[in-house]
Parts: structure tokens; C-alpha cells; sequence
């Protein structure tokens, strides 16, 4: 047991001492792993972090990472941000908050396409932020909707955490998706009522309604974002449906979106291969973190880790409430200084097993995770969305904090009810195998 107890302090101080001296998380990942194989066990260490390097890097259910990566990166090269601003404000112009709201659908849109928190918020953003202060609408609300929102690439399938959480927790990534719907879903009315509320309660600070735009006009201005749409909705019901596999889907969107961006004209040789080069960074530099990933979680399996807190944590007769409550706080405070792949492929070796000695099921605390890695999307000093409407709005901070802090809240609140009401997650899954 003092074995365990120096290793696990040895552990927790060198992850400290190599974030903060700005190392990459891969290679911080990779060296806890041979420190601890090095140091406390007399496994042979080289082939051992040869063989888990390579078992980990070719797994299948990565093949769809990079794919749907690419379709994101066409897309979003293509106009399909400005189309989207415009073919939605003429539908939500009667609601109470008018065309803020744009930025709740938007990013909800933009999410199924880019699978990226900061993705969504910044493609959005750009275009939403001139134009809404242009009209006069209150700059905290427009800062507030876009950062919630902007959360919300991490729910709306296909998200790309989830495909991580999926293969580090071994759980179907399909099914993942499928849990994501309905709490994504919600998530954006609990964001479009408390903008309606707050607009109904200013109404001082909201600018005077735009006339009313009739239905077939609200249709034309749609008519280049009604194929986005269809294409995403086509490849999530094929996943839904069982027609394919996540990997199958995702090729089935990058035909698509190839397709959708020639028949607009945004389809350039350079924007193929700017959409192309960008995709293979992203998806090599998440590769290079799961496989690292992979060597820490061998090395604390054989020092005996995993095993000793889920121990530690049973005798202290924590109700599953209980521990999730911890989880929540220390994941939370990771956030601030963490991504979210980052969190998921650091921790899960540790509070995998911990979550399952407490018989929570594994598909549902992913979303439970999923949620909390919104939420730390938010918060400073390292909330990325953040930094993105920083960037964007030219306000400090601070500023930025603040008008963010109800849609954090709101995201506290998602996670109550999903832990009140766990069928909010399980139900369309299990409905979908039955």
C-alpha cells in the first residue's frame, strides 16, 4: 500500500510540474506512464509502451474521428455560416428574444457539422456578433447565448469527445450519440427560455421587433441551409437507423458535404486542401493524446492504482450521488486549466473503474462527463469559448465571464436533471435496441 500511495503522489506531482512548464499533454501523458513502469513495477518497459502505442493507435472506431473531422472542416469553409444566420432569423424573429435565439440554433446546426465546442462558437460567432450589435441587441445576452451554445458541439452528435470517451471507455460510440440527442435537445430550450425570459423581463434593453416575413419567404431565405440540414440528418439517422456504422456515416458526410460545397462554388483546389491539411493536424494530434493516454492507463493498472481507490472509495460507503458530486467538482476544476480531450483520456483510468465498483453505467456517465466538460468550456482561467468571444467582442475577460455565468448555471441544471431523471439518457437507446 505505501507503494501505491508514493506512486500515486509521484503521479499527481509530475502531471503538475509538466503542464505547468507547458509540455504537451501527449508527451506529459507519456512520460507519467514510463515513470511509473520505470519506477514501481519490474514489467520490461520498452516493449510493453511499443506494444500499447500500437494496439492503441489503430483501433477501428477511430477511423470515424478523422472523417467526421474532415466533413466539419469542409463545411465550415463553406458559406455555410452566413447561410445559416440568414436562413434562421426570419423563424425566430416573433419569438421573445427575437434573433438571439439565431445563436442557441445556430450552434446547435453548426454542432452536428463540426463536433468542436470552440468550432461552433467561433464560425457562429463571427457572423451573429456584428450583426446582432448592428440591431441594437444588449452585447451580454449575445456573448451569454453564443458561449452556452457554443457548448453545445460537445453534446450534438457527431461529437468528436464523445467518440474519444467511447473508445477509452470502451462503449458503443453509436449509442453515445444516440444518449446525446434528447439532453442536447433540452439543453437548447433551457437556452431559448431563459433568453425569451430575460428579453421579456428587459424588454427596455431588446430593440424594436422586425416586421413579420411570410412563410414562403421564410422558406426562400432557408433555401441553401434546408441541404446542411438534410445532409445532417442523413448522416445521424443512418447511425440512429443501424444503416451504418459511425465510420460509414461519416464518409457518407464527407461525399456529402464535398458534394453540397461544389454545388455552391466553395469548393476550391485550396480550400480541399486547407480543409484536408487541417483535419489530418486535429485528428493526429487527438490520435497522439488517446495512445499516450493509453500507456498511462497500462502503467497505473499495473501499480495497482485503479484498484486501491476504487477500494479506498467503497470504504467510505459514498452513495453514487455522493461520488458523483466529487467527480463533478474535480473535473470541473480540471476544466479550468484543461481541454476536454485532455480531462477524458487523463482520468479515465483512474474514475472509470471507480464509477463502475459504484454500478453507474458507463454510457450514461458519458454524458454526464460530456456535460461537465461544457460547463468547464465556460469557466476561467481556461474556458476555450471564452478566449474565442474574447477575441471576437474585444471585451476583457471578465466581461466576457460574467455574461456567461447564467448559461453555466443552466448547465449545472442539465446535469440535476439527467441525474434525477437518468432516462433522459438511456431511454432512446435502449428504445432504439429494443
Amino acid at each position: 500500500m505505501d507503494t501505491i500511495v508514493l506512486a500515486s503522489l509521484v503521479l499527481g506531482i509530475l502531471l503538475l510540474l509538466l503542464l505547468a512548464s507547458g509540455v504537451w499533454v501527449a508527451l506529459s501523458l507519456l512520460t507519467l506512464g514510463m515513470v511509473l513502469l520505470g519506477f514501481f513495477t519490474s514489467v520490461p518497459m520498452g516493449s510493453l509502451i511499443a506494444s500499447t502505442l500500437w494496439d492503441s493507435s489503430w483501433s477501428w472506431a477511430l477511423t470515424s474521428l478523422p472523417l467526421f473531422i474532415w466533413m466539419g472542416e469542409i463545411l465550415f469553409r463553406s458559406k455555410l455560416s452566413s447561410d445559416m444566420f440568414q436562413g434562421l432569423a426570419p423563424w425566430v424573429s416573433r419569438f421573445p428574444g427575437r434573433l438571439l435565439h439565431v445563436n442557441v440554433l445556430g450552434c446547435g446546426i453548426m454542432a452536428a457539422v463540426a463536433g468542436s465546442s470552440a468550432v461552433t462558437c467561433a464560425t457562429i460567432g463571427r457572423i451573429s456578433v456584428p450583426e446582432l450589435q448592428g440591431r441594437g441587441y444588449p452585447l451580454n445576452l449575445t456573448i451569454g447565448t453564443l458561449a452556452g451554445s457554443g457548448t453545445l458541439g460537445l453534446l450534438i452528435p457527431p461529437s468528436i469527445i464523445m467518440i474519444v470517451y467511447g473508445v477509452t471507455a470502451e462503449v458503443s460510440i453509436a449509442r453515445l450519440f444516440i444518449a446525446g440527442v434528447l439532453p442536447g435537445l433540452l439543453l437548447m430550450l433551457l437556452f431559448m427560455g431563459y433568453t425569451g425570459l430575460w428579453s421579456l423581463l428587459n424588454r427596455d434593453k431588446m430593440p424594436p421587433s422586425d416586421p413579420a416575413v411570410p412563410f414562403l419567404e421564410r422558406i426562400y431565405a432557408s433555401r441553401r441551409l434546408i441541404p446542411v440540414v438534410l445532409l445532417i440528418a442523413l448522416v445521424v439517422g443512418s447511425i440512429y437507423g443501424g444503416i451504418a456504422t459511425p465510420t460509414e456515416a461519416a464518409t457518407i458526410g464527407v461525399i456529402g458535404a464535398l458534394a453540397l460545397a461544389a454545388v455552391t462554388g466553395s469548393l476550391t483546389w485550396d480550400n480541399f486542401m486547407e480543409g484536408l491539411m487541417a483535419a489530418m493536424r486535429t485528428s493526429c494530434m487527438i490520435s497522439f493524446i488517446i495512445a499516450c493516454a493509453a500507456c498511462l492507463t497500462v502503467a497505473v493498472a499495473f501499480v495497482d492504482i485503479p484498484r486501491s481507490l476504487a477500494s479506498w472509495v467503497d470504504a467510505m460507503e459514498l452513495s453514487p450521488y455522493a461520488l458523483l458530486a466529487v467527480l463533478g467538482v474535480f473535473m470541473l476544476i480540471l476544466g479550468c486549466f484543461l481541454e476536454g480531450i485532455s480531462i477524458i483520456v487523463l482520468t479515465s483510468s483512474v474514475m472509470l473503474p471507480m464509477v463502475q465498483a459504484a454500478g453507474i453505467d458507463l454510457l450514461w456517465f458519458g454524458i454526464f462527463v460530456v456535460v461537465l466538460i461544457e460547463a468547464a468550456q465556460i469557466t476561467p482561467p481556461v474556458g476555450f469559448n471564452l478566449f474565442v468571444l474574447q477575441s471576437i467582442t474585444g471585451k476583457d475577460i471578465l466581461a466576457v465571464t460574467r455574461a456567461a455565468i447564467p448559461f453555466f448555471l443552466i448547465l449545472i441544471l442539465l446535469l440535476v436533471l439527467i441525474t434525477a431523471f437518468p432516462q433522459l439518457v438511456t431511454g432512446l437507446p435502449q428504445m432504439m435496441s429494443n
